[in-house]
This record gives structure tokens, C-alpha cells and sequence, in this order.
């Protein structure tokens, strides 16, 4: 198989490093502070820029469309777009007008989300990858609705959030590649053995930035309580959540992923300095992603815009 040429005209596009913004921040940052922040983000030199949705909030193709719009090269990315959130005819036709607006500068990332998101629109969440399948198939089939079909746009890749092996495999075999999410290198590593050569690979790795070694410990074992306490709101049971049972399987007891522990926080947290990131970054493109989505832990958009600008220096030479 040989890549598409959206896979790789993003891969030319996007370079080696991108973004990833929380959606608890894009969710609540006035718009004009999200367009000025993606501008400086551009500036910087970073790639790309991702984010999410939860149904019923900000919808991500709005926010996509508004950054998009106030920059000039960057390319976007879902990271997700909920399949809850929209039927599958409309997420695709959702897509082809955002990449038929800005040519090449689009990657659709597609999730499944959690139980409580299906439940909270009255949904059944199901077996997840028998879902991401149906969802595809309807996304795939054109709608006769007696109106004119929609006119022929430009290209864009279709990733899918994946960390287990089944997500992966169905992936290479109905999408252009794969987005794992709060996942180690190991799980980089896993992902292009089963995606081959071709297709595009695209993880997110939360970044702490504390030069001081102690201070920044301390940041992550702090990240890592709020993080868990978010999995016991969205699935009660913090083992429960997709990327715990990632955990689990590649080796870590339910007690580490469960707890504040120290191996899960050096394997799932990039914190340090600089140099302390870089390595990590340069583990997951070592270990076969085409490219790595810096999220920095802020507690709003300045923040993490000042953490960007520090790391720019050091990214720009991976």
C-alpha cells in the first residue's frame, strides 16, 4: 500500500510537531483570544493545531474553521470530532466543506468517547468498535435527499482515536491513520507495527514545563490526581477509561493506573525541561509517529501559549 496523497500532503504540511489544546480550554477561551493564540502558535512554528469536542458544547468544526481562518499555514486537526455529537452524513459533509475552504490544512480525527456522552444524549455507547464501524459505513454512503449531491472538494485525512489494538486495526484498514491519546511510546511503537508504513500516525503527549526537577515531580503527581479524579466523573471506575485498559494491558496493574503512581506518570507525562521533553518527543518519532501533539498543562490559554513559547526553540530543531 502506498500513502494517499492526503496522508502525505499532511505529513509535508504538519512537519514534526504539533499542538493539542485541552478542550476544557477551547471549550471556554473567547473565540478572539483562540484566534489570536493560534496565530502566535503559527508564528512559533508549530505544525498543527488539534482539538476536541464534548457533545453539546463549543462544535469542533467551528472552532477549526475560526482558526483556520486566522492563520495561514497551520493545518487543524480533531482531536476528537465526537461521533455522538453528529450523525455520520453530516460529520462528512462537515469535513468536505472545511477542506474544500482551506485546501490541505484539515486532519478529521473520529472518536467514540465514553459511555457517559452516549447516555447523556439518550444513546446506547455499546461495543465501541463495533460502533466506530457503523458510524463509518454511514459516513461512507451517500444520502439521497433529492438535493443537488454535494460538489467534489479536496482530499483530507481520516484518523481514528485509537490506543488498543483492535481500534488500530480498524484504523489501517477504514481510515488514513491514527490518533492515540494519553498513551506511552510503547503504544506508539505498537500502533505503526499495526498501521505499516503508510499511514498516518499523530499522538498527544501532555507536557509539563518545569525547569526544576522536585517543583516538576511534584506538577505531575498534582496532574495525575486531576486527571484520575476526571475518569472517576466520566466512568466512575478510573480503570474503566480506554486509555487505563491501555495501561493495563501493556503491563501496569490496576492498582498503578488506579493511584498517584510514579511509573504511570514517567510513562504517560513528559515534564522537565526543554531537554527533558525534547526526549520524549523524540522517543514517539523514534518509535514511528510522523507526528507529536504537545499539550501543555495551563490552566488557561495564556499559560499554555508561554509554555509553547518557551518550548518553540527546542521543537523547532527536532
Amino acid at each position: 500500500m502506498v500513502a494517499t496523497d492526503a496522508v502525505a500532503g499532511a505529513r509535508r504540511r504538519m512537519g514534526r510537531v504539533g499542538v493539542w489544546l485541552n478542550n476544557a480550554v477551547t471549550a471556554s477561551a473567547p473565540m478572539d483570544a483562540q484566534r489570536r493564540a493560534l496565530a502566535r502558535i503559527e508564528e512559533l512554528g508549530y505544525g498543527s493545531a488539534w482539538t476536541g469536542e464534548g457533545p453539546g458544547g463549543r462544535d469542533v468544526f467551528v472552532k477549526l474553521n475560526v482558526w483556520l481562518a486566522a492563520t495561514e499555514r497551520l493545518v487543524a486537526g480533531s482531536g476528537i470530532a465526537n461521533l455522538w455529537a453528529r450523525p455520520g452524513p453530516t460529520m462528512a459533509g462537515a469535513a468536505r466543506a472545511t477542506a474544500e475552504a482551506y485546501p490541505d490544512r484539515l486532519v478529521l480525527g473520529i472518536g467514540v468517547g465514553f459511555a457517559k456522552q452516549a447516555a447523556s444524549l439518550g444513546q446506547e455507547y455499546g461495543r465501541p468498535l463495533a460502533r466506530v464501524r457503523a458510524y463509518l459505513d454511514t459516513m461512507d454512503t451517500p444520502v439521497d435527499t433529492g438535493l443537488a449531491p454535494p460538489p467534489a472538494t479536496a482530499a483530507y485525512p481520516r484518523v481514528l482515536a485509537a490506543v488498543g489494538p483492535k481500534m488500530l486495526a480498524l484504523a489501517a484498514e477504514r481510515a488514513d491513520g491514527a490518533h492515540p491519546f494519553a498513551a506511552p511510546v510503547a503504544t506508539t511503537a505498537e500502533a505503526r507495527a499495526i498501521l505499516g508504513p503508510d499511514k498516518l500516525l499523530v499522538p498527544e503527549q501532555v507536557v509539563i514545563y518545569e525547569p526544576d526537577p522536585v517543583r516538576a515531580r511534584a506538577a505531575a503527581r498534582e496532574y495525575r490526581a486531576l486527571l484520575l479524579e476526571g475518569y472517576r466523573r466520566a466512568a466512575g471506575d478510573p480503570a474503566a477509561m480506554p486509555y487505563s485498559r491501555n495501561l493495563l494491558r501493556l503491563g501496569f496493574t490496576e492498582e498503578q493506573v488506579t493511584t498517584v503512581d510514579d511509573r504511570v506518570i514517567d510513562a504517560t507525562i513528559a515534564y522537565g525541561d526543554e531537554a527533558a521533553i525534547a526526549e520524549r518527543l523524540r522517543a514517539h518519532l523514534a518509535a514511528g509517529a510522523d507526528h507529536v501533539l504537545v499539550n501543555p498543562v495551563g490552566a488557561d490559554l495564556p499559560a499554555i501559549t508561554d509554555t509553547l513559547t518557551r518550548l518553540a526553540p527546542t521543537v523547532r530543531e527536532l
